[in-house]
């Protein structure tokens, strides 16, 4: 066999794995190599949770709050690479997407992602001075349970019932219950805390300011009341009863 021939029979073995889509040495081309393109991406990876047009889902919306205003890149990136966990230490629907977390993105596909949603959803033109940080402070208020259970009537029953049961008088409301020891053990604190301070639109929500299902009288809640009803709702996912 010549040597031309020889070099010819070598250089297929590495032709072969091209065309068969592996790089060198003949591993599988990694998903960063086929899509770094955000609607391929949010198609694929995340229109399940909170729609394909960001509007409705299982998970918050991506149109139409505060949302994109008040979290931090930082956070976005994070929950994006390591998925929601609930309280209780169980994992949420929302799983980790990062590859050296068992998911299918890359790091660099993961800012793309996360940049991505903030270009398609833009955020409401609020200054961000006026919302309440996404994070919850490090002071908190008193633990006075009667205290919190007038914040929540005044807050959240006209939407959730004066129980947080889903119904007032007999009559269901839009909200739903709320206090609910199941619902609480899927859910964390902070994304309680994102809740109140968005509201879910898609639902009938109102945000942290809102006025709808409200008295006529209301003020927007601030940083400490939202601790309040946060701490509330985890005595609830505790078993503790309302007995207001």
């Amino acid at each position: 066999m010549s040597k031309r021939r020889s070099q010819k029979w070598r250089l297929l073995p590495l032709l072969a794995a091209l065309i068969g889509g592996c790089d060198l040495p003949g591993r599988p081309i990694r998903a960063e190599a086929k899509s770094m393109d955000f609607s391929a991406l949010y198609a694929t990876r995340c229109a399940g949770s909170p729609g394909a047009d960001g509007r409705f889902g299982a998970e918050q919306p991506l149109t139409g709050t505060t949302f994109h205003t008040i979290v931090p890149d930082a956070e976005l990136i994070r929950v994006i690479r390591e998925g929601r966990t609930v309280t209780a230490g169980q994992k949420s629907p929302m799983p980790a997407f990062a590859h050296d977390r068992g998911g299918p993105l890359s790091d660099i596909q993961i800012k793309v992602l996360a940049g991505g949603i903030k270009k398609r959803w833009p955020p409401p033109a609020l200054p961000s001075s006026t919302l309440p940080p996404y994070v919850a402070p490090t002071v908190t208020r008193g633990e006075n349970k009667d205290e919190r259970s007038r914040l929540f009537a005044r807050a959240c029953a006209g939407y959730h019932g004066p129980q947080g049961k889903g119904d007032k008088d007999g009559r269901p409301l839009v909200g739903g219950a709320i206090n609910d020891r199941s619902f609480l053990a899927l859910i964390s604190d902070q994304a309680l805390r994102r809740i109140i301070i968005t509201g879910r639109p898609d639902l009938g929500m109102p945000a942290y300011n809102g006025k709808a299902s409200r008295p006529s009288d209301f003020r927007g809640l601030s940083s400490a009341e939202i601790n309040d009803l946060v701490a509330l709702l985890g005595s609830w996912r505790q078993g503790e009863r309302n007995n207001k």
